[in-house]
């Protein structure tokens, strides 16, 4: 029989582990118990996944803010797109610094990155961008400063008269399409570029094949914005470009 050495004295191992005697160098190895490894692993990536996602929140909304009060913007939607890449990218870089602290594969780091990816997108689409554009909050807040109430039978007059002046909607929504490719302005002409006419036949498609045919407009279900030019006065009109 193999002699073992004598555990030292006053030696006392945690609570729930065994100790096992000629294993280390020091003679004996402590080995824990399942109690105590079981949840490691998946508490510590736990609290990676929430400490570094609450890292980029905070890093999107900062970098938005200073970005939106001091630097000039072009267009909501890619400046708030480029303000959640910085907080992605900078969260990812603290997340490879400190990933062997908390046990965190270079796979996981790039899921995280995606993932933090994804959010910024949402946010930049769901948030200022919905906000920028949104008629439906223009109604809101117009209502609410008449008053809390306009006639229905005025609410077009409000859309041509106010809405398009005071939000400046024309100038925006060419200054969107120039920063995007799809419009030129010449000699007091908006002529579509070619990615214009490739969006254009796109967009066309979806509204014709994709969207909701039977949708409710009015109180009553319609399919009339599966072809909303169907309407419109054919031949010349007098704004076209020679």
């Amino acid at each position: 029989m193999k002699a073992f050495r004598s555990v030292p004295k006053g030696f006392a191992g945690p609570a729930g582990a065994r100790l096992t005697p000629g294993l280390t160098g020091k003679g004996w190895r402590t080995i824990l118990g399942p109690s105590e490894t079981s949840n490691l692993g998946p508490l510590r990536a736990l609290s990676a996944l929430l400490l570094l996602t609450a890292l980029f929140a905070a890093l999107l909304l900062g970098v938005y803010i200073l970005h939106i009060r001091y630097i000039p913007v072009d267009v909501i939607f890619y400046a708030a797109l480029g303000d959640a890449l910085i907080a992605a990218a900078a969260t990812a870089a603290v997340a490879l610094a400190t990933r062997h602290r908390f046990g965190l594969s270079l796979l996981e780091v790039t899921l995280l990155a995606i993932i933090w990816l994804l959010a910024g997108y949402s946010f930049a689409i769901s948030g200022p961008a919905l906000l920028d554009r949104s008629l439906s909050f223009y109604i809101l807040e117009k209502l609410e400063q008449r008053g809390g109430g306009i006639r229905q039978n005025a609410i077009g007059q409000v859309f041509v008269s106010e809405y398009m002046p005071e939000f400046r909607l024309v100038d925006v929504r060419l200054t969107e399409q120039l920063e995007s490719g799809t419009i030129v302005i010449e000699n007091g002409c908006v002529r579509l570029t070619e990615r214009g006419h490739r969006l254009a036949r796109f967009s066309r498609f979806v509204r014709t094949h994709l969207l909701a045919r039977h949708r409710l407009l009015a109180g009553q279900y319609t399919d009339a914005l599966v072809h909303p030019y169907a309407a419109s006065a054919k031949g010349p009109i007098g704004y076209e470009c020679p």
